[in-house]
């Protein structure tokens, strides 16, 4: 029973957060903005705004596909997004520009994250190797080695949070301090930030879970062996 349980709760607490932000993302996609700006327009308004004139703004393929890449100083948009003017659209644009600024400013939860970029990358492929030959062999040496790595991938989910929330509070002083978005647009604004949100908020507590789960294995794997 408390197997069923768990798996209902790692599965369902994503699907949730995903459906939440996709019929949020889809209600307010319907509503214009008064400004009459579409996404791009509202990204190069905000990136000039903060000094960012090198940064590019190009479209991508895909829903809900947008993203900011420090790498290549690009704010990526997907076409609903880039080409559209609705209050989603604005909202989704600004809280990419507010990655871009905390950039700019070196924000210390970005930087940290990005530092984590190398090792989130190899343990979330290698540490299930681990924990699965520590299951099956009932080696606890194995199971504490995936563990560790495993921990390695939550911490970066972790510190990913207050990334977006800090980018997501940034959106909306920018869109509301530059006259982007009025009155009841920023009510909406907010809820499709929010939604957004419980994505990582989602995938942040069921990868907590998850290394609970192991840590508890863990440990009675060890009081078995004494």
């Amino acid at each position: 029973m408390s197997f069923i349980i768990y798996f209902l709760i790692i599965s369902i607490i994503p699907i949730w957060a995903q459906m939440k932000v996709k019929s949020t993302y889809n209600k307010y996609s319907k509503v214009a903005t008064s400004a009459g700006m579409s996404g791009r327009e509202v990204a190069r308004r905000i990136l000039d705004a903060n000094g960012l004139q090198d940064v590019k703004i190009v479209e991508s393929r895909g829903m809900l596909s947008d993203h900011y890449n420090p790498l290549t100083k690009t704010v990526a948009l997907s076409s609903n997004n880039y080409h559209g003017h609705s209050v989603a659209g604005a909202a989704v644009a600004a809280h990419e520009v507010g990655h871009a600024i905390q950039d700019k400013e070196s924000y210390a939860f970005l930087r940290f994250r990005h530092s984590l970029v190398p090792v989130a990358n190899i343990s979330s492929n290698a540490s299930w190797i681990f924990i699965m030959i520590g299951l099956f062999a009932q080696a606890s040496g194995m199971l504490l080695l995936g563990i560790a790595l495993l921990a390695a991938g939550v911490l970066f989910q972790l510190v990913t949070l207050p990334v977006e929330f800090n980018a997501s509070s940034r959106a909306m002083n920018e869109i509301v301090g530059l006259g982007l978005i009025r009155n009841e647009e920023e009510r909406h604004a907010k809820k499709v930030l929010n939604a957004a949100a419980m994505t990582y908020v989602a995938a942040a507590a069921v990868a907590v879970i998850e290394l609970l789960r192991l840590a508890l294995i863990f440990v009675g794997m060890q009081n078995s062996d004494e």
